[in-house]
């Protein structure tokens, strides 16, 4: 599968975005999908997730009441709303898909080992 992020830019705290990532290739709706976000200097870290149908979401405590991501299977495309964004959430976000199927045990995992396949980032920048 490939996996095509965009809707990065420059924002001002409090402002939202909303990221999208296309997929192509292997039927989308085979896979798991999820968000990671890597800062300058840092580590890549998971930030949401969502099973194959939509039906199960999952968040790191950082962005959870504020980020919200969805998918849409017809479309081949998963989303990552991003409301009353701060400095601190200015980092390269990544798109992913995953053959395993979600779970707690699986969202576990994912955060400390990533997923298998990974898209090209798109660059979040919010300023104070």
């Amino acid at each position: 599968v490939q996996l095509q992020a965009s809707g990065g830019g420059l924002v001002q705290a409090g402002g939202s975005l909303r990221l999208s990532c296309a997929a192509s290739g292997r039927t989308f709706s085979s896979y798991a999908m999820g968000w990671f976000r890597q800062a300058p200097g840092k580590e890549r870290k998971f930030v949401a997730a969502v099973s194959l149908s939509g039906a199960s979401t999952y968040y790191a405590d950082s962005v959870k009441g504020r980020f919200t991501i969805s998918r849409d299977n017809a479309k081949n495309t998963v989303y990552l709303q991003m409301n009353s964004l701060k400095p601190e959430d200015t980092a390269v976000y990544y798109c992913a898909a995953d053959t395993r199927e979600a779970g707690d045990t699986w969202v576990a995992y994912v955060i400390r080992y990533g997923m298998d396949y990974w898209g090209k980032g798109t660059q979040v920048t919010v300023s104070s």
